[in-house]
C-alpha cells in the first residue's frame, strides 16, 4: 500500500507474505494477552471482525450492508473507556507497523530470488549495447555519471528512531526465518527472541516527548550512513563494475563514484531559527567525526587481513620511512624523558603482548556482509570531549598499572578514580561514549585534552610496541599502522575543534582531505596487483578506497538554505549602514549593478564595526562558517523562494565578503573553493520566470565567468514540488516545473553553460513524491545528462535506504534512470496539440484547486474541522515550525502538514483537486482520444497520471465521510459533499483516459496490499474521529491528545507515507 517501494518490486509473494503477517499478528496477540489481559482482547477481536465484514461488504459493493456495520463498529468505538480506545490504537498501530516490515522484507526476498532484476545494471547495460550503444560510449556515460542524493530533515518521519531499530531486528529475525535448514529447536528460539521484540516495542512509548534538536536530524542522517549506506555503497559499486566489464570489457575505475550523498540536516535554516551558524560547524565537524571512525575500524580490519610479505617497491620504501620516522621520534622521547623512562619503556616492551592482539568484531566476515551493529559510535554534542581522558597522567585522575598475569605476560588494565572511564584488560582501548563528570572533574579534563599532544599517547605505544622492534612485520601492516594513526590524530583534532579548544598542529599530523587517505590505500592496492594478489587487493581493500572516494572526509557535504528575503534584509542593514539607502528599494537593475559592482571589487563590503539586528548577525554569521569550512565540508548554498538574477547575486557577495575577512584573520586563503549558489523556483509565478532569470544572469560577464573559472561551467538550479503544489494543485504544478525544466536547460545551453538540475521532491504524490525510476524517466528530454540531484526526506529515507538490501536496489534505480534518461532520453510531445491539451488541462486545474482552497471563505475552517491538523504539531516529529509565519492562512502553512492533515483522513485531497475538472473539460471538448494517446506516447503525461491514479486508489471515500459527519459543523458540511463528489469525478476520467476498469488495475500488488491493511486501518481512522471529537471538548486533556497521536502513528503506517 505504498508509493515508495515500487521501485524495489512489481510483485511480491504473497503466500510466503501473508504467512509471516498471521505469524506476527499471533505473536502479537500472544503479547497483549499477556499485557492488557483477555476483556481487552475480546474487544480487540470485535472490533476487527466487525471492520472485515464491513470492507468484504464494499467490496462485494453490497453498500447498505457496510454502512451499517461501519455504524455499529462506530457505536462500539464510542462507548469505550479512554484507556481501552488508547490500547486498541496501540495494537492496531504496532500490526499495521508489523505487516510494514514484512512487506518490506518479503520485497528484499523477491528481489534477491528473481533471475534478474528489472532495472538493474546488468539489465539496463545489456538493453543499451543490444540497442546500438557502443560500449564505449556506454563505459564513459557511467565513468562521468554525477547523482548526488540529498537527505533532508524535513518533518514526516513519525517512529522513533528505537522503534525503528527494533524494526530492523524483526526484519532480520524474518529473514532468517527463511533459512530452510533451520532446525525445529533453532526455529523455536526464533520464535522467542521474535515475542520478545514485539514485547519491547508493547512496553516502549511511542510518542516523542520532545522536539528533536537540528543536531539530532544530523545524528539520524548519520545513523543511516552507519547501519545501511556504509554497507549498501560498496556491494552497489561492485555491481556496477561487475556489469560494466561484462558489457564493456573494462571494470569502473577504483575511485569513480557515479552517485555521492548531500544533506540539509543542520544546514536547513530556512524558516527553522533553530539552525544557528553554531549548528551547521558542530554538524558539519562531527561528520568529519564520524567519518573518520568509521574509516578507522574499517583500517584495523584491513591490518589484520593484510598480513602478506611480499609487496612492491614503492610500498616497501614507504614502510622503511615510516619506520626510520617511528624509531627517531622514540629516541628523541627516551632522551627527553631521561633513563628512568628509558628503562620503563623497555619493561613494557619485553612485555608487550604481540601484535595483532586480537581479531576486530566482524574482520572475519566478508565487507558486504558485516554485522548489523546499529548501535550509533559518535560522540555527543551537547559537551563535546567529555570521552577523552588522558591515560597516562596522574593528575588527569588516572592511571596505568602494569600487573603480571598468571601465564608471566603484561596484563594491562586502567584505573580511575572517578566515575568516567571503565577498566580495560589486555586489548586496545575503546573510548567510553557517555561518561559523566563533576565541574572540577570536567575542567581538569579540559584542560589536559588542550594540552595534549595529537600524536601517539604513551598508552597506545604500550598496547602497540613499535614495529622497528618487531622484524618480518608485514609492510601492509605498517603502512596501514601509521594510517591508522593520523586518523586518530585526525579524530582528536575534531574532538578539540568541537569543544572549542585550541588545536595548532602540524598538519603533516593529520588528514585534511580524501586525496590524502586515498594516497597510502593505492599504494597498497597498486601493490598487491602487482605481486599477483589482485583477489586480495579487490576485496574489502578495495572496499574502502571506494567508500572514502564516495562519501570522502565528511560522508554527506552539508549544504546551507536560507529565504531570499533574509539576504535582502541584511544587504538593507548594511547599506543603510553605510548610507547607501535601502536596498530592498532599489529596482533589480539597480541591484544587479551594484552587486556586480562590488564582486569585481576587492574591498570588503561589510565594516567590523556594523552593529545589526540579531537576524542579520545570524545571517553574517552562517557566511563566516561557510568560509571557514569552505567547499571541502560544504555543498551548496541553496535560495529558497529566488525569484530574479539579484538574490543570487546577493549570495555570492555576501559569500565573497566573508571569505576576504576571513582569510585576513586566518593569514592564508580558506579552506576549500566558494559555495555554489543554487536559485531554488517554487511558486508557480516563479516556476513561470525561471529561464528569463537565469537567462538574465548568465548574461552577466562576471557571473559567467566564475561559474566556468569555480565551477566547470556548471549552473545548478532546484525546482520545488511541494510549494508549487500547494500553490496551484498537483497537476499544474506538474506541468510548470515541466516547462520550467525546458527553459533553465535552454537558457544555460544558449549561454554553452552545462546545467544539473535539483529536484526537491517530497515523499508523497502530492509534494512529488513516487517511484524514483518513473520519475526520473519522465523529465524532460535534455534535463538529465548525466547529472542529477534530487532529496529524499523523512520516511522515505528510512524505506529507500534503511536496509543495506533495500539501499544496493535504490541505487541501482537511480543509476539506471539516469543511464537512460542521458542516452535514451524519453521523446518531446509528439504534437504541439498535446502542449496545448495540457495548459487547457491545466488553467481549469489550477482554477478549480485556488477556487476551492483561497477563494472560498468557508475552506479555512473546513480543513481545520475535518482534519487533525492543529493538532500535528504535537508529534515532535521535527525541529521546525510548521508554519513559515505566524498567520493561520493557508498560504504559510508549510506543504508537509498540508499533505499530512489530509493523508490522516484517507481523502488526500491535494493530489487530486481539480484534475477532474481539467480532464472533464477537455474530454468534453472532444479531446478523449487525445488524451488517450497522449497517456500511451508521452512518458511525462503517463507517469502523472499514473501517479494520481495510484493517490485516487488510496483515497477512501466513506472515511472522509465520517470525519465530515462527526467533526465539521453543519454549515460546512456541503462543502465536504462537492468535495467528495470532485473525487469522484477525477476517478471517472482518470479511467476513462487510462482505459482501466477500476483504479490500480496496473497494479494489482498495491490493490491487495491496500485491501489486506483496511480491517486494521479503517478502525482507527474511526478511532481517530471519536477522539478528536472528545478532544475537542476537553483539550487538555493530555491522555486524549497521547491516544489521538497514537491514532495519527497508525494511520501513517497503514498509508506507509505522511507528508
Amino acid at each position: 500500500m505504498t508509493d515508495i517501494t515500487d521501485d524495489i518490486a512489481e510483485e511480491i509473494s504473497f503466500q510466503s507474505f501473508d504467512d509471516d503477517c498471521r505469524l506476527l499478528e499471533s505473536l502479537l496477540k500472544d503479547v497483549l494477552q499477556r499485557e492488557v489481559g483477555t476483556h481487552f482482547m475480546e474487544k480487540v477481536e470485535k472490533t476487527k471482525v466487525l471492520a472485515q465484514s464491513a470492507c468484504n461488504m464494499r467490496m462485494a459493493t453490497i453498500e447498505d450492508t457496510a454502512e451499517l456495520l461501519e455504524k455499529q463498529l462506530a457505536t462500539e468505538l464510542s462507548k469505550m473507556s479512554l484507556e481501552e480506545a488508547l490500547s486498541l490504537a496501540r495494537a492496531f498501530s504496532h500490526y499495521l507497523n508489523l505487516m510494514g516490515i514484512a512487506e518490506t522484507h518479503h520485497r528484499v526476498t523477491k528481489a534477491r530470488s528473481a533471475a534478474k532484476w528489472s532495472k538493474s545494471c546488468d539489465d539496463t547495460f545489456n538493453q543499451l549495447v543490444q540497442s546500438g550503444v557502443s560500449p564505449d560510449e556506454l563505459y564513459n556515460t557511467v565513468c562521468k555519471q554525477e547523482v548526488e542524493i540529498v537527505l533532508t530533515a524535513h518533518p514526516t518521519q513519525i517512529n522513533r528512531r528505537t522503534l525503528q531499530y527494533k524494526h530492523i531486528r524483526i526484519a532480520h529475525l524474518l529473514e532468517y526465518n527463511d533459512r530452510p535448514d533451520l532446525g525445529h529447536e533453532d526455529r523455536e528460539m526464533l520464535i522467542e527472541d521474535l515475542v520478545r521484540e514485539i514485547t519491547s516495542i508493547w512496553q516502549t512509548d511511542e510518542l516523542r516527548r520532545h522536539k528533536p534538536t537540528p543536531v539530532d536530524e544530523a545524528r539520524a542522517g548519520l545513523n543511516i550512513v552507519e547501519q545501511s549506506l556504509w554497507r549498501a555503497v560498496p556491494h552497489y559499486l561492485r555491481r556496477v563494475s561487475n556489469a560494466l566489464k561484462k558489457h564493456t570489457g573494462k571494470p569502473l575505475p577504483l575511485t569513480c563514484t557515479p552517485i555521492k550523498f548531500g544533506s540539509w540536516m543542520g544546514g536547513d535554516r530556512d524558516g527553522n531559527p533553530n539552525v544557528t551558524a553554531k549548528v551547521t560547524k558542530d554538524v558539519s565537524l562531527l561528520s568529519r567525526w564520524m567519518a573518520i571512525d568509521l574509516y578507522i575500524r574499517e583500517v584495523d580490519s584491513l591490518r589484520f587481513e593484510l598480513s602478506m610479505n611480499q609487496c612492491s617497491v614503492q610500498l616497501s620504501r614507504l614502510a622503511h620511512q615510516i619506520l626510520e620516522k617511528e624509531k627517531s621520534s622514540e629516541d628523541r622521547h627516551e632522551n627527553w624523558n631521561g633513563p628512568s623512562n628509558q628503562n620503563q619503556s623497555k619493561h613494557h616492551g619485553q612485555h608487550a603482548p604481540p601484535l595483532p592482539t586480537q581479531l576486530p568484531t566482524g574482520a572475519y566476515l566478508p565487507s558486504c556482509t558485516e554485522c548489523n551493529d546499529v548501535e550509533s559510535r559518535y560522540p555527543r554534542l551537547d559537551v563535546p570531549g567529555t570521552e577523552f581522558m588522558p591515560l597516562n597522567r596522574q593528575d588527569g585522575k588516572a592511571f596505568l598499572k602494569a600487573e603480571e598475569s598468571p601465564n608471566n605476560g603484561s596484563k594491562l588494565s586502567i584505573k580511575t578514580s572517578g566515575n568516567g572511564n571503565a577498566s580495560n584488560s589486555g586489548t586496545a582501548p575503546t573510548t567510553p561514549r557517555s561518561a559523566s563528570f563533576s565541574s572540577s572533574q570536567l575542567l581538569a579534563q579540559r584542560k589536559l585534552y588542550a594540552e595534549s599532544q595529537i600524536g601517539r599517547t604513551s598508552f597506545q605505544k604500550l598496547l602497540e610496541p613499535s614495529s622497528s622492534q618487531k622484524p618480518g612485520i608485514a609492510p601492509y601492516r605498517i603502512v596501514l599502522g601509521n594510517v591508522k594513526e593520523k586518523l586518530l590524530k585526525t579524530q582528536r583534532r575534531l574532538e578539540l575543534l568541537l569543544e572549542e579548544l585550541p588545536c595548532e598542529h602540524d598538519p603533516s599530523d593529520y588528514y585534511e582531505t580524501s586525496d590524502q587517505i586515498l594516497e597510502p590505500l593505492l599504494l597498497c592496492y597498486d601493490s598487491l596487483q602487482s605481486c599477483g594478489s589482485g583477489i586480495l587487493a579487490d576485496g574489502r581493500l578495495a572496499d574502502l578506497i571506494r567508500r572514502v572516494a564516495t562519501f570522502g572526509m565528511v560522508l554527506m557535504k552539508l549544504d546551507l538554505r536560507q529565504e531570499s528575503g533574509r539576504h535582502s534584509d541584511t544587504l538593507d542593514a548594511i547599506t543603510r549602514y553605510l548610507d547607501m539607502g535601502t536596498y530592498s528599494e532599489w529596482d533589480e537593475e539597480r541591484k544587479l549593478e551594484f552587486l556586480t559592482r562590488e564582486l569585481k571589487g576587492k574591498r570588503p563590503l561589510v565594516p567590523p564595526t556594523i552593529e545589526v539586528a540579531p537576524d542579520v548577525k545570524e545571517v553574517l554569521d552562517t557566511f563566516r562558517v561557510a568560509a571557514e569550512l569552505g567547499s571541502d565540508s560544504l555543498g551548496a548554498y541553496v535560495i529558497s523562494m529566488a525569484s530574479n538574477a539579484s538574490d543570487v547575486l546577493a549570495v555570492e557577495l555576501l559569500q565573497k565578503d566573508a571569505r576576504l575577512a576571513v582569510a585576513g584573520e586566518l593569514g592564508r586563503p580558506c579552506p576549500g573553493g566558494t559555495l555554489r549558489v543554487v536559485p531554488l523556483f517554487e511558486t508557480v509565478k516563479d516556476l513561470r520566470e525561471a529561464g528569463s532569470a537565469i537567462r538574465k544572469l548568465l548574461s552577466i560577464d562576471w557571473y559567467r565567468n566564475h561559474i566556468i573559472k569555480n565551477h566547470n561551467g556548471q549552473q545548478e538550479v532546484m525546482v520545488g514540488y511541494s510549494d508549487s503544489g500547494k500553490d496551484a494543485g498537483r497537476f499544474t504544478a506538474a506541468w510548470e516545473l515541466y516547462k520550467a525544466q525546458e527553459d533553465v536547460v535552454a537558457a544555460c545551453n544558449e549561454y554553452g553553460i552545462k546545467v544539473t538540475l535539483f529536484h526537491g521532491r517530497g515523499g508523497s504524490i502530492g509534494r512529488g513524491g513516487g517511484p524514483t525510476y518513473l520519475a526520473i524517466q519522465s523529465q524532460p528530454p535534455g534535463s538529465v545528462m548525466g547529472t542529477l540531484r534530487s532529496t529524499e526526506q523523512g520516511e522515505m529515507v528510512q524505506a529507500k535506504f534503511g536496509l543495506p538490501q533495500i539501499a544496493v536496489r535504490q541505487l541501482e534505480i537511480y543509476t539506471t534512470a539516469v543511464l537512460l534518461a542521458t542516452l535514451r532520453p524519453p521523446i518531446h510531445p509528439r504534437e504541439q496539440k498535446w502542449r496545448k491539451l495540457m495548459d487547457d488541462i491545466s488553467k481549469i486545474s489550477c482554477n478549480t484547486y485556488r477556487s476551492t482552497v483561497y477563494e472560498n471563505p468557508e475552506f479555512l475552517a473546513y480543513f481545520q474541522e475535518a482534519t487533525p491538523q492543529a493538532e500535528l504539531g504535537y508529534l515532535n516529529i521535527g525541529s521546525r515550525p510548521t508554519r513559515r509565519k505566524s498567520s493561520v492562512g493557508i498560504g504559510h502553512l508549510r506543504a508537509i502538514p498540508w499533505i499530512f492533515a489530509w493523508t490522516q483522513t484517507r481523502f488526500v485531497l491535494p493530489a487530486w483537486l481539480g484534475v477532474g475538472a481539467g480532464l472533464k473539460g477537455v474530454c468534453e471538448n472532444g479531446h478523449t482520444e487525445d488524451l488517450r494517446a497522449m497517456y500511451k506516447e508521452w512518458p511525462f503525461f503517463q507517469s502523472t497520471i499514473d501517479l494520481i491514479e495510484m493517490v485516487i486508489g488510496k483515497a477512501d471515500i466513506p472515511i472522509a465521510k465520517h470525519y465530515d459527519e462527526v467533526l465539521v459543523s453543519e454549515k460546512r458540511q456541503q462543502l465536504g459533499v462537492e468535495l467528495r463528489r470532485e473525487l469522484l469525478t477525477a476517478e471517472e476520467f482518470v479511467l476513462s483516459v487510462t482505459g482501466h476498469e477500476k483504479l490500480s488495475e496496473n497494479n494489482r500488488s498495491l490493490r491487495r496490499l491496500i485491501e489486506s491493511r483496511l480491517p486494521y486501518l479503517n478502525p482507527m481512522n474511526m478511532l481517530q474521529v471519536e477522539i478528536l471529537k472528545r478532544l475537542r471538548h476537553d483539550d487538555d486533556n493530555n491522555k486524549l491528545r497521547d491516544a489521538l497521536l497514537i491514532t495519527i502513528n497508525g494511520i501513517a503506517a497503514g498509508m506507509r507515507n505522511t507528508g
